[in-house]
């Protein structure tokens, strides 16, 4: 699964977009320096997110959205493929208009 397809899927499972999510994280005082099982428990115990997806968000909180998909993974062949280094954080919604 893509890291774009990781926040898509949360997407669906929270009813928010990736940077909504972000947003709440920061309100939080979650940021770069958070540790990851912060984060993972917070997504887990509010909207019942895996710890696989959960890790996608924490990757996009501490590396930015162009700064997650690891190079070897854009446009490359195989379940991990992303089609561009940069994650669109503003929801599926907005990518389909």
């Amino acid at each position: 699964m893509s890291y774009q397809a990781y926040l898509d899927a949360i997407e669906a499972k929270t009813g928010k977009t990736p940077q909504q999510l972000l947003d709440e994280a920061a309100a939080r005082g979650f940021g770069p320096g958070t540790k990851a099982g912060e984060v993972v428990d917070w997504l887990r115990d509010d909207y019942g997110v895996g710890r696989g997806h959960a890790m996608a968000l924490y990757g996009v909180l501490k590396k930015g959205a162009d700064g997650a998909v690891p190079e070897k993974h854009v446009g490359a062949a195989g379940s991990h493929r992303d089609e561009s280094a940069t994650l669109r954080l503003d929801g599926i919604a907005a990518r389909d208009s």
